[in-house]
């Protein structure tokens, strides 16, 4: 815009240095912002400012005397440093080679020694204490700082990445929970689904806070992230979900070393701007550490702000660029760019300017943002902290593009970086063999030792840490299953329903109800389970304030802080997230909740395995509730909702048992056993979620049998449904939604073809293909013992003739258990693309249905001899297997 009164605008800028210098920068800060309120009441447009300039957000005069010793902090964050490098050097020597990252904690030291020293907070606080998300490749600092207080010994450090050979004394490349359960907390090297998971255990402390659970009003949560992973879009994705319910209780802190693994992460741009805009504009508290407090003097000189436009215009490229070369590179190609700045450096050596430090490497400006980030309210905080990657290496390593990589270093580097750190080792020790340089740890009584135990005492204890033991909590009592056990009388009723039923009634148990935590992503409606929002409510920490549109509703929707359904939205990844943090609670806080995920079957495992496997590797516990399952069963939304393959995808992690119940007493003695298992306190391995498949199709719901085999509903088989004739033997083997329509074949192949067959419920392919492999294992293992029979050959023992198997999955699901039945196996699957159809023309395409399954047995047992060899063309042509319109199994309806 032109100035068409330069002199005023003069008279402005003057008012404003002079308030600037004589009340202070927080002054300033209100009467500009005073201005810009009172601009916009005046209908002035403003620009909205995204970014601010390329220096510290915090000035000079708002900083905090920093409180501790930095130089007694200082000798030991350098041996902190010395020991994580050596222990990767270390396990690259020869016949180990197994890897490792050296320059991730080396430009991040500072980051987390502040908080170490300062902020991290232990499980014995007062609080409660903090939970940090330490960035996965830094992991070797704090196996450093752990050895330096005398929790790892030089063999546990000598152990790293070789979790087997070295047992007793290993180390996980990363922080990985079930690998070190009493060390790491929350697992992050899968990039994207650390800053996630942040969000979320934010949420549920506040969660635990409003439901009146436990108090969590001192504890903070604290993520660690690399400016390269902020491009994974589960970084990014769900930052709106902590603006939005104002979690103050979060800290981000983005080490912005502008490298990614392989290059620069913004060559061409400035990635700390580009954040900074990001998360102003998710309704963020943004925080930047650029610049050492070696620049403030040339920053207070900057009167014509020639510098600071230098510092704006210059691309990270650059910037990475400088600190791979010297002070004399420096001097001509950064500040030789305009006279001035030239000049604001004259009296300065190449060594001056080259220790120029950048913000993440100072300690009081990492002190001055997190303590600015701690005491904010009302919004999270981002802090972005600019660092090399590498710092300290030497030159062979800083701000290399294939630092990540580097896992070793020369006699010479090793060298260098003990004499840029001055650890007391001598240059023999270090030649004598360039492979094992020592490990350097102050003795007990050093004062380097006593003020670092000091100041974790203080706060605490030792983070990370993690609690391998939690509370007992009451389990529900038996009527809290007697409405799955009563079915569903003349009625139909989807699983889902029934499961819905069961929930409801295990939610009111006087003392178990409250810890149940149902998480739906935005569709509790086609669930049935609206019928929650008027009782146990939608958690909303700022509760209902607006008049909703159904309030004379029955059902009408219902939010609260006290809340205790979690509705992520449609946000298939928060709602994992979500699921994590309560399903964590009873390491985490020492409180048991019990999550229940509920989603569209299809958007389980396929969208978000990922985080279901980092879930499994922080050993969360609880049910994830696969609805709308199946790829004939929910027909009319097509291709991508057809889910023919989740329980595939579910057995590829160990952590996650498997169930595709037919009937809702199925799903009850299922969740009875899941959480004896889970919250019982007797399992061997309680670490575990239940996968559980639920159809939205609605079939009478019998009452539970008596004499029911319970062992073998948990277990993964059962007789549902015994032969009722004499004549040529089968079993039919279904699960799920199929288990009806097999029941219907029992029946044709019984009055029309004289057939005598057996209808197996499989409850769980998975978990008897689990067992068969671990029989098959133990006889291995012990050549000279008796093998163990697996349990599916042991319930079908004795029974007779070709085993025909179906369900609404693709062959390999039923295929699962054909290596351990004996008998001759054939297998009815939904293999191919799903699509849009009626259950029964679909069932039909498939050739899965009741006829097909009649068809397929009549051919078995004809090659056997046992029926009419024209029996099988006959059905065929009876019952038109080729027309998908002759199709009958399957109702319509049902949308829960």
């Amino acid at each position: 815009m032109p100035d068409r009164d330069p002199e005023e605008t003069a008279e402005w800028l003057e008012s404003f240095d002079d308030l600037v210098e004589t009340q202070g920068t927080e002054r300033a800060q209100y009467i500009v912002r005073s201005l810009l309120q009172r601009a916009g009441a005046k209908s002035v447009g403003v620009p909205m400012v995204t970014t601010t300039d390329y220096v510290n957000t915090i000035p000079v005069d708002q900083e905090p005397e920093f409180p501790g010793d930095e130089q007694v902090e200082r000798r030991y964050r350098a041996y902190m440093r010395w020991n994580a490098a050596v222990m990767v050097h270390r396990g690259q020597r020869p016949g180990v080679g197994v890897g490792g990252h050296i320059s991730t904690y080396a430009g991040a030291a500072t980051l987390y020694e502040v908080g170490f020293n300062h902020f991290f907070r232990g499980k014995n606080h007062p609080g409660g204490g903090d939970q940090v998300f330490f960035q996965g490749h830094a992991s070797p600092g704090m196996y450093a700082r752990a050895f330096m207080e005398g929790r790892l010994s030089e063999e546990d450090m000598d152990g790293f990445r070789q979790e087997k050979s070295r047992a007793g004394h290993a180390l996980p490349s990363y922080p990985h929970p079930r690998s070190l359960p009493d060390f790491w907390e929350f697992p992050t090297v899968s990039m994207g689904i650390g800053p996630m998971n942040a969000i979320y255990q934010a949420q549920s402390n506040r969660y635990l806070q409003n439901r009146g659970i436990k108090d969590t009003s001192d504890q903070h949560v604290w993520a660690f992230l690399g400016d390269g992973e902020m491009d994974e879009p589960e970084s990014r994705g769900l930052l709106q979900l902590a603006a939005n319910e104002k979690l103050d209780n979060l800290t981000f802190v983005v080490n912005c070393n502008l490298q990614r693994l392989d290059g620069p992460v913004r060559g061409n741009g400035k990635i700390m701007q580009e954040l900074e805009a990001f998360f102003r504009g998710a309704g963020w508290n943004v925080i930047k550490v650029v610049w050492g407090r070696e620049w403030d003097a040339l920053l207070e000189k900057d009167a014509g702000s020639a510098l600071v436009d230098i510092m704006n215009q210059t691309p990270d490229g650059d910037y990475q660029t400088y600190k791979a070369e010297n002070g004399a590179f420096v001097r001509e190609h950064f500040f030789g760019k305009t006279p001035e700045t030239k000049e604001m450096v004259a009296d300065l050596t190449d060594e001056d300017i080259w220790n120029l430090k950048r913000g993440g490497h100072d300690y009081h400006k990492v002190y001055a943002a997190y303590k600015a980030a701690t005491e904010f309210k009302g919004k999270p905080t981002v802090i972005l902290t600019k660092t090399v990657k590498g710092y300290g290496l030497g030159p062979h390593f800083e701000a290399r593009n294939a630092t990540h990589q580097m896992k070793k270093m020369t006699l010479e580097d090793l060298k260098g970086f003990r004499d840029h750190l001055r650890i007391p080792i001598t240059d023999e020790q270090l030649e004598a063999d360039p492979y094992l340089p020592p490990y350097y740890r102050p003795a007990d009584d050093s004062a380097e030792y006593k003020y670092m135990m000091e100041r974790r005492a203080a706060l605490g204890g030792a983070v990370p840490s993690r609690r391998t033991t939690s509370k007992e909590i009451h389990l529900p009592e038996d009527k809290a299953y007697d409405t799955a056990s009563r079915g569903s009388g003349k009625q139909q009723a989807a699983t889902t329903m029934a499961f819905v039923r069961l929930l409801k009634d295990l939610m009111r148990d006087k003392d178990f109800g409250k810890r149940v935590v149902p998480i739906v992503p935005d569709e509790s409606r086609t669930f049935g389970m609206d019928a929650f929002f008027p009782t146990a409510k939608i958690y909303n920490p700022a509760g209902q304030n607006y008049l909703s549109v159904d309030r004379e509703l029955v059902l009408a929707y219902k939010e609260s802080p006290a809340g205790q359904l979690i509705h992520p939205g449609i946000n298939e990844a928060g709602a994992v997230a979500a699921f994590t943090a309560a399903g964590t609670s009873y390491s985490t806080h020492d409180e048991p909740l019990i999550p229940i995920y509920v989603f569209y079957s299809m958007f389980g495992f396929q969208r978000t395995g990922d985080a279901i496997w980092a879930a499994a590797d922080q050993m969360a516990r609880g049910f994830i509730m696969g609805a709308t399952a199946g790829r004939t069963t929910l027909t009319g939304e097509g291709l991508q909702h057809a889910d023919g393959h989740s329980p595939i995808l579910a057995a590829t992690n160990p952590a996650v048992i498997t169930y595709d119940p037919a009937y809702g007493y199925e799903i009850g003695h299922i969740m009875r056993a899941g959480l004896e298992r889970m919250y019982g306190g007797a399992h061997e391995d309680p670490n575990v979620m239940y996968y559980i498949t639920l159809y939205n199709e609605p079939y009478q719901q019998p009452k539970e049998p008596e004499n029911l085999d319970v062992e073998g509903i948990v277990k993964g088989i059962y007789l549902a449904s015994p032969a009722k004739i004499d004549g040529p033997r089968a079993q039919l083997l279904a699960s799920g939604v199929a288990v009806p329509w097999t029941i219907e074949a029992q029946r044709l192949l019984a009055e029309e073809w004289g057939v005598s067959a057996d209808v197996w419920s499989v409850t769980s392919w998975n978990e008897l293909r689990r067992d068969g492999l671990e029989a098959e294992e133990e006889a291995f293992l012990n050549p000279g013992a008796e093998p163990r029979v697996p349990f599916v050959a042991q319930q079908l023992a004795g029974a007779t003739g070709p085993v025909v198997a179906v369900t609404d999955y693709m062959k390999a699901v039923p295929d699962q258990i054909r290596q351990f039945v004996p008998n001759e196996f054939a297998t009815l699957g939904a293999d191919g693309f799903g699509f849009s159809d009626t259950r029964a023309a679909a069932r039909r395409f498939f050739k899965i249905d009741a006829h097909s399954v009649v068809v397929r047995t009549l051919q078995m047992l004809a090659k056997r001899g046992e029926v009419d060899a024209s029996a099988p063309a006959a059905a065929f042509a009876k019952y038109q297997l080729n027309d998908v319109n002759a199709g009958t199994s399957g109702s319509a309806g049902g949308e829960a």
